[in-house]
């Protein structure tokens, strides 16, 4: 299976995960009278549309390259993924100032069978965060990866959930807000969690250089062809899950044109065979002086 069907497989797990879960905790916090069980399913609900935003721009970014976009469509995963992090910073917003007004407005204490609830959810929500940043790892999907941190808050804040519910119903009468006051520790570890995912994709944007793995295995591979003497410079821009690589090659000032055309296609083809992840590889030959 390519890297696009999986990145693409791997977000309808995470939609429907967010949209079952989101009801589930809608229902139990406004029956169980837990806001930080309500706060968690609003961030869950961010989670869906945010989810469906990486799918719209997963399929965006897997279409061929054409005229107008010689490098293919890939540059829209990371503005996907600014989206994303507009979408939990809306969220973090929404759960803090509800917060902050529920802290100074009494209020019964939550429901002991809720903490039965958020145990399922922080086992599920852990799970789904280790599945989809393992499939983003293997895609390159900077997207998909947002995508799994959204798994990871989710399950951080159902911890804070946790925490805040069974402090109030240790405590008992007088404790109440401990349970708001969770789910605005929530709301800062979730903006938090925004730097994390938009500072990669930033990178991403303005052609960071974080790819020596890939640099160092396209160095081994063309000292391995016949004929090239050395490597000289290697730059490496990423688009969506694919690479394009600029990459100068030294070889015997003597070769003739033709043969020194002959030795690029070689390398080219090679790396293209073994690093499928590479779109696009352009070679400039520098004579050995």
């Amino acid at each position: 299976m390519s890297n696009e069907k999986t990145a693409i497989k791997t977000t309808y797990f995470s939609i429907l995960s967010n949209a079952s879960l989101a009801a589930i905790k809608w229902i139990a916090g406004y029956f169980g009278n837990s806001y930080a069980l309500i706060a968690d399913a609003i961030e869950s609900t961010t989670d869906i549309f945010s989810s469906g935003l990486v799918l719209l721009g997963l399929k965006y970014s897997s279409r061929p390259a054409d005229k107008n976009h010689p490098y293919g469509h890939g540059r829209v995963e990371p503005l996907v993924t600014f989206a994303v992090v507009g979408s939990l910073i809306i969220g973090a917003t929404i759960i803090a100032k509800q917060s902050i007004i529920n802290i100074h407005t009494p209020h019964e204490l939550p429901e002991a069978w809720t903490l039965i609830i958020l145990g399922i959810i922080i086992a599920w929500k852990e799970t789904s965060y280790r599945l989809v940043v393992r499939k983003s790892k293997e895609t390159k999907s900077s997207s998909l990866k947002a995508d799994a941190w959204h798994h990871r808050s989710d399950a951080i804040t159902s911890v804070a959930a946790f925490i805040g519910i069974t402090f109030a119903l240790i405590m008992g009468k007088g404790y109440e807000s401990a349970d708001d006051w969770a789910a605005l520790f929530a709301a800062g570890f979730i903006l938090y969690n925004c730097y994390l995912i938009f500072r990669p994709a930033l990178g991403e944007v303005m052609d960071e250089h974080t790819h020596d793995d890939v640099a160092i295995r396209i160095k081994e591979l063309a000292k391995s062809v016949s004929g090239i003497l050395e490597t000289e410079k290697c730059f490496i821009r990423k688009t969506g899950m694919k690479y394009h690589i600029d990459l100068h090659i030294i070889v015997d000032g003597d070769l003739s044109v033709r043969e020194g055309h002959q030795i690029s296609h070689i390398l080219k083809d090679k790396i293209k065979l073994e690093m499928p992840e590479i779109s696009n590889v352009l070679i400039h030959i520098e004579p050995n002086d």
